[in-house]
This record gives C-alpha cells, sequence and structure tokens, in this order.
C-alpha cells in the first residue's frame, strides 16, 4: 500500500499512531476552511474544486495510514461499511425486501408449518378501554373474543403504554415476527420442539417486551415519534443486537424502523381514540387504524 511506502512515521508506538489520526483532523479542518473561502469568494474561488481534491486526497491517505496502523482491511471495511447503509437505508422507500437482498429476508419465518401454527396474514385486534374503580384498564378482542389478560400502564402516570399491544401487532406486520402475538393467538410452532421453545418460547416473549420497552421511552422523549421519520441508530442497532440468536436477526434495521414508526402511528390514533380497531396485514406488511365504520369491511 502506497500509504505504508510513503510513511514518515513507521514505528510501531503510539507516536505513529497518533500522528495519522492527528492528520486526518487537520485534513478535515482544511476541508472545512476552503469551503469557508468558497462561500465568501463564491466562483472568484477558482481553485476550489483542485483544493477540495487535492483535500480529499490527503484525507483517503490517513485513512489509509490509520488502517495500517490498526491492522484493519479497507477492502473488508467498505465491504462491511455498504452492508451497513444498504440495511440501515433501503434503495427506496417502496423497494421490496426479497429485491434489495436474498429471499431469506423476504419470506415469512412461519411458511412452511402447518396452517394452524401461521400467523393470521390477516388481523384485526379490537382494543376496548374499561374503567374499574381508579384503575384503567384495556381488554384487546380477536373475532370478537378476549385475547390475552386486561392490561394497565402499570406506571404512575397514564401513558398509555396499556395499548402496547398495538407494537406487537406492528412487528407481527412489518417484521413477521412476534412471539407475543403468537402467544395470544395461540399459534405456537409446537410441530418443532427446538422452533417452539427457541423461537416462540418465553425468552424471546421476554426479548420482545424489552424491546417495546426500550423504544417506548425513546418515544417518550420525542413526542412519542410523532413527525418523526427517522429514528437515533444507535437505538435501532441495540434493538439487533438483542435478536442476534433469533430468526428476526435477518430484518434489516430500516425493516426495524418502518415496524416501530408504523406501530407509533397507530398506537397514537388507538390511544387518543380511548381504543379501537387495529387491522394488520402481513402480506403487504402493513398496519393500520381503523375508524369504526369500517372495522371488518372488506
Amino acid at each position: 500500500m502506497s500509504a505504508v511506502k510513503t510513511d514518515q512515521v513507521l514505528d510501531d508506538d503510539e507516536k505513529s499512531k497518533l500522528v495519522p489520526l492527528l492528520g486526518l483532523a487537520g485534513e478535515v479542518g482544511t476541508l472545512l476552511s476552503e469551503y469557508k473561502k468558497y462561500l465568501r469568494d463564491g466562483g472568484a474561488h477558482q481553485r476550489f474544486h483542485e483544493q477540495v481534491a487535492e483535500d480529499l486526497g490527503d484525507l483517503l491517505w490517513y485513512i489509509a495510514n490509520v488502517a495500517t496502523k490498526f491492522d484493519l482491511d479497507l477492502g473488508l471495511i467498505a465491504s462491511q461499511n455498504l452492508e451497513k447503509v444498504q440495511g440501515r437505508w433501503p434503495i427506496t422507500s417502496t423497494e421490496v425486501q426479497g429485491e434489495l437482498f436474498d429471499n431469506s429476508r423476504a419470506h415469512l419465518f412461519d411458511e412452511a408449518f402447518p396452517e394452524n401454527e401461521k400467523l393470521p396474514r390477516h388481523l384485526e385486534i379490537t382494543f376496548e378501554e374499561l374503567l374499574e374503580s381508579d384503575s384503567i384498564t384495556v381488554v384487546i378482542k380477536h373475532d370478537g373474543e378476549p385475547v390475552g389478560d386486561p392490561l394497565t400502564d402499570n406506571a404512575p402516570d397514564d401513558d398509555g403504554y396499556r395499548f402496547h399491544d398495538v407494537f406487537h401487532l406492528s412487528y407481527a406486520a412489518v417484521l413477521g415476527w412476534s412471539p407475543i402475538i403468537r402467544k395470544l393467538l395461540k399459534v405456537k410452532r409446537k410441530s418443532d420442539e427446538t422452533t417452539d421453545v427457541v423461537e416462540d418460547g418465553a425468552r424471546s416473549r421476554i426479548i420482545e417486551e424489552l424491546i417495546s420497552q426500550l423504544v417506548f421511552q425513546y418515544a417518550r422523549e420525542h413526542n412519542f415519534l410523532d413527525g418523526i421519520n427517522t429514528l437515533d441508530y444507535h437505538l435501532l442497532k441495540t434493538i439487533h443486537s438483542l435478536v442476534l440468536d433469533r430468526e428476526v436477526k435477518v430484518r434489516a434495521l430500516f425493516e426495524w424502523e418502518n415496524a416501530i414508526l408504523a406501530g407509533y402511528r397507530v398506537w397514537r390514533s388507538v390511544y387518543a381514540n380511548r381504543g379501537g380497531t387495529v387491522r394488520a396485514d402481513l402480506i403487504h406488511r402493513t398496519i393500520d387504524y381503523v375508524q369504526p365504520n369500517q372495522a371488518m369491511e372488506t
């Protein structure tokens, strides 16, 4: 590598590593200085593009030097970064998962299982709020029948978390994954013992609840995601790290982002209306709040 051949600080000590790191910082400053001149002088700064090209070249040299000093492969770094970028931001918002990635990302996880072990491809869940003495509880119903236990906020203030099953429905709709919804609807994949215990078992449900609470705390600090179109990268990375040994690990960060934003869009409507019906479509990967006169229409 030419950066190594022209390195002036070849010793294997801290100074040899610090010099190129400081060089990176210095070249970024030089680049900003050139742009400042361009803003000041406009077209009169005739060497602007030439200077920017030179500064970028110097940055590349220092990057290569730093990579060498820390025994890093620049080719591998570039490849991993491209994969990260593709996972964080789709090429277009309407791109189909299977076109962006391999088929393992596009299929539903229970596709090969019996019908009675599949998440329903179309779901309508009704959230009914009940007042009981000093507490507010929520009952959810599927096909008119109560599902699961009544929920409260379990908090000192009314924060609407009693409607948090909306988030699980969103994970099911957009990601094709929700151990919580599987248990509620009694569609665990019991025909395969490993899948039943690992993917649909208690630990996976705990992970899903942890993700729900983690995101809720983030959302509370960001207006419950009203008007928000992009989530913090580190939040998404944390979520992904929680599911690295689960089937949903193949879902990209932007898919998690879509699931969370869609879920909160619906949750805000459910909370504002103190209940209502939620429609989830696992085929088209959508979730919507259904106005009362639209419920159960086809």
